[in-house]
């Protein structure tokens, strides 16, 4: 396999054209994460192109995209204001989910995240063309809410929040595509916040969770990381993030999801092949 005699080199060894396309993937993910989610099917399905194996792109991935969550988080930190007294009970959960599902990614048998990983990737892409209604349909409940405040959420539909956040951490901590999409759909179905703010505490969430997988990755699987895509993208991801939350709002949503479909499929059909 290509990737077996490219694992060793430097940076400086990689061939110009994958550097550049890591690049340009990761500075993509990193604007994506912030505005929508589901940057990682910009950049997982490039790794898998140029020969990487799924679970070492994967882990890869996810530590390099911990730098453009980050600038992402950073730049929704306006949206926060108020959202902490709730966000310390989410944060646990999403801290305990990513942990089990890097456990999860690094116990199971490759072949099992082999098999696993399409219908993944498929159930990502479903969100990725679906994720408009589903924002769509959070906005107009959560404009139908009274001002009530986090604060004031039942104790049931608060447990549900919770339990529902760790969920989305553990499929984080496994495979962080379209996590994004799918704290937006939680929170969307709980919370009376409007679409930015519910965004941006989505941001803070998924970087717990990119970063405690990240770090478990480091410690137990060094191994199986390539560091020349880890830095590639982790750069590229910086810059994206917080272009992204800058002037992500200007762009069209279509496109981009019409770009992430793309290549969604493309490094489905790798996968596959």
């Amino acid at each position: 396999m290509r990737y077996e005699s490219s694992v060793c080199r430097t940076v400086a060894g990689v061939p110009v054209t994958e550097i550049l396309l890591i690049l340009l993937a990761g500075f993509a993910a990193g604007g994506i994460n912030a505005i929508v989610g589901s940057g990682t099917l910009i950049t997982f399905p490039t790794l898998i192109a140029f020969g990487y194996p799924p679970v070492t792109a994967t882990m890869s991935n996810a530590i390099g995209l911990v730098a453009g969550s980050a600038s992402g988080a950073w730049g929704y930190r306006r949206e926060l204001r108020g959202q902490w007294p709730r966000l310390r009970w989410q944060l646990p959960g999403s801290l305990l989910g990513g942990l089990l599902g890097a456990w999860l990614l690094q116990h199971l048998p490759e072949k099992t995240f082999t098999a696993v990983v399409p219908v993944l990737l498929v159930l990502a892409l479903v969100l990725v063309v679906t994720g408009p209604r589903i924002q769509a349909w959070a906005q107009k409940r959560s404009s139908s809410e009274t001002s009530e405040t986090s604060a004031g959420l039942g104790r049931g539909r608060f447990v549900l929040l919770v339990i529902g956040t760790f969920a989305v951490g553990v499929y984080g901590g496994y495979f962080t595509a379209a996590q994004g999409i799918l704290l937006m759909g939680v929170m969307g179905a709980l919370l009376p916040e409007n679409i930015q703010r519910m965004n941006a505490a989505k941001n803070v969430l998924s970087l717990v969770v990119n970063i405690v997988a990240a770090a478990s990755f480091i410690i137990f699987a060094s191994d199986r990381i390539s560091w020349a895509a880890v830095g590639l993208i982790a750069v590229s991801s910086l810059v994206g993030g917080a272009v992204g939350a800058r002037y992500g709002r200007r762009l069209s949503p279509g496109v981009l999801r019409l770009c992430i479909v793309a290549l969604g499929l493309i490094g489905l059909y790798n996968l596959l092949a």
